[in-house]
């Protein structure tokens, strides 16, 4: 299959929610069709109200979020980058609609410039990065004050009331090659959530400018999930100090919710 999208396994654990379109998506490219025009095709009828188009209509000079934002066509190139922000697109319309109108406005606001600024350098980490978390309140605490032993091991079986859902497309993209490493910026999810379209509605209301200025990220290895990677049945899994660091002096309020 062209363009690296024959290396998903698509039986990853993480990609649960984003099989059913993903797998559509790459057999239309693995059979000689664009990209940008396999998106199109499967865009669900709650999909966004965008146009996947060829890189080639972003006109010279354009900013990229802008070009959406004002043309509803969203540049797309070959590969797997630009596939899962597809991806992403057609299982988070609402999102990563308030993303790119946020991202849009900041550049109205201030230009593009070679400083983004705190609130654009937040909305792109979240859109190439984020990861959704719904959590027990004591895998939150634990997470937040990086206690891996606690919140892999003694916590464990909490694990199976959570709930993480990762969004981020460069994540997604590091995910094809998985490696102990890979760690997301986790965003905390509170609220009646129970589908799909609810996690994305609750995600995109409680995008702010201020919120996201407080970095509200907190970064979980993702191949740690309980269930997520054979090789974290270990204990030593969670010894690595490399991957699993101790907490900084300052870290995010674990009381705040997304």
């Amino acid at each position: 299959m062209a363009h690296g999208l024959a290396g998903i396994d698509w039986q990853a654990p993480w990609l649960t929610a984003l099989a059913p379109l993903g797998c559509r998506v790459a057999a239309e490219v693995a059979g000689g069709c664009p990209l940008p025009l396999a998106l199109n095709r499967a865009r669900p009828p709650w999909g966004p109200d965008l146009e996947f188009v060829r890189q080639a209509e972003l006109p010279a000079g354009q900013a990229y979020e802008s070009y959406i934002f004002n043309s509803r066509k969203c540049p797309t190139r070959e590969g797997l980058h630009d596939f899962f922000n597809g991806l992403a697109w057609l299982h988070f319309p609402v999102t990563k609609t308030r993303l790119n109108h946020m991202q849009a406005a900041q550049i109205a606001a201030y230009g593009v410039g070679q400083v983004r600024g705190a609130v654009r350098d937040a909305l792109t980490v979240l859109d190439e990065n984020a990861a959704f978390l719904q959590a027990p309140p004591p895998l939150w605490e634990a997470l937040c004050a990086r206690q891996w032993q606690r919140l892999f091991l003694e916590l464990r079986p909490l694990w199976a009331q959570a709930r993480l859902v990762l969004f981020g497309h460069a994540l997604l993209e590091k995910l094809v090659q998985p490696h102990k490493g890979i760690t997301a910026h986790v965003l905390r999810v509170d609220g009646p959530v129970s589908d799909a379209a609810d996690l994305d509605a609750c995600v995109a209301a409680g995008l702010s400018e201020h919120h996201l200025a407080t970095k509200p990220f907190v970064p979980l290895p993702v191949l740690g999930v309980p269930g997520w990677w054979p090789a974290n049945e270990a204990p030593a899994f969670y010894a690595d100090n490399r991957v699993f660091r101790p907490a900084p002096t300052a870290c995010a309020n674990p009381d705040t919710p997304q």
